[in-house]
């Protein structure tokens, strides 16, 4: 059977292909759609990633907070002084020095002779050393008429035993407590070990200073009188530690900078004690959380940042 062809000028009625509706046309479809998808979803998640850390992020110097221990001291001032001395004076008042044996400084021996003094008749007469020791003063003169009531004609240190007397602010009196622990420097000697011997009960008016006593004792020789300064340790405190340098003070208070998840975190904190460039972190901060060694104004919170670790120079 034969079909008249359609009229000139009218659509041609649609031709059905029966390779359209293959199986493996519907697959190569889902194919193409599948690969679209994920090419979405990478791109998708590479802008995400380009969002948290961005190319230009400032690249810090951090460090973990670790722990340590502070002393609490109080600094004081003071004269070294000789803890026994003795007095020495002739035993006959008036009497002119006719020659003198000991100059300070010099270690004398008991019984030793000291110096000559001049009797009326033309004789002399002794004075002798009552003990083994350090002459640390002397007034003794040729010439010069011997007192029995005033300035000792020599002054001998007989111990290693001195004592730091130095000034305390009224405040800081009730901190201190005997036998705590000192180091005392005095110039020319280097550091000695001491402890509080005596802390006195009252208070210069004038000055509002208290004064304490520090004992010390050296093989070393210890000039008295000489001006010296101590440490003494009140107490002791451990906790978290970062350095000096990580600390920023800000209208907002003391604060510290933090970082999580390679930006910054902004946080306050509670300061205690410091030395050795470093201070103690009381409250706003745990052991193990990374900090900026150095913080700054330049960084806000939420900066996205690329820490760099202070020890290794590297992360």
């Amino acid at each position: 059977m034969t079909f008249p062809s359609a009229a000139p000028g009218l659509p041609r009625p649609p031709v059905s292909h029966p390779r359209a509706s293959h199986p493996r046309a519907g697959q190569a479809a889902a194919r193409r759609l599948g690969l679209a998808l994920a090419f979405v979803a990478a791109t998708a998640s590479v802008a995400a990633a380009a969002e948290e850390t961005p190319g230009h992020a400032a690249a810090v110097t951090v460090l973990r907070a670790t722990k340590a221990c502070f002393s609490d001291t109080v600094d004081v001032f003071g004269i070294l002084l000789p803890r026994d001395e003795i007095a020495v004076r002739p035993d006959r008042p008036g009497l002119k020095v006719a020659e003198v044996l000991a100059d300070a400084g010099e270690t004398v021996t008991k019984g030793q002779i000291l110096a000559k003094l001049a009797l009326p008749n033309g004789d002399t007469t002794q004075v002798e050393a009552p003990a083994a020791g350090l002459v640390a003063a002397s007034s003794a003169v040729v010439g010069a008429v011997a007192s029995g009531k005033g300035e000792a004609l020599f002054n001998i240190i007989t111990g290693t035993d001195f004592d730091l007397a130095a000034q305390v602010p009224t405040e800081s009196l009730p901190r201190l407590k005997v036998d705590q622990p000192a180091t005392i420097k005095i110039l020319g000697t280097g550091s000695i070990k001491g402890k509080v011997r005596r802390v006195a009960a009252t208070v210069e008016p004038n000055t509002q200073l208290g004064q304490v006593f520090i004992s010390a004792t050296s093989r070393k020789f210890l000039p008295a009188n000489s001006p010296g300064r101590a440490s003494i340790k009140t107490g002791e405190s451990c906790g978290v530690s970062v350095p000096l340098t990580a600390i920023l003070y800000s209208s907002a208070g003391t604060v510290i900078q933090v970082i999580r998840r390679d930006r910054v975190e902004t946080r306050r904190v509670e300061t205690g004690l410091m030395a050795g460039g470093k201070v103690e972190i009381r409250e706003g901060l745990s052991e193990g959380e990374i900090v900026v060694a150095r913080a700054g104004a330049l960084l806000r919170e939420g900066d996205p940042v690329r820490p760099i670790a202070a020890d290794t120079g590297g992360r």
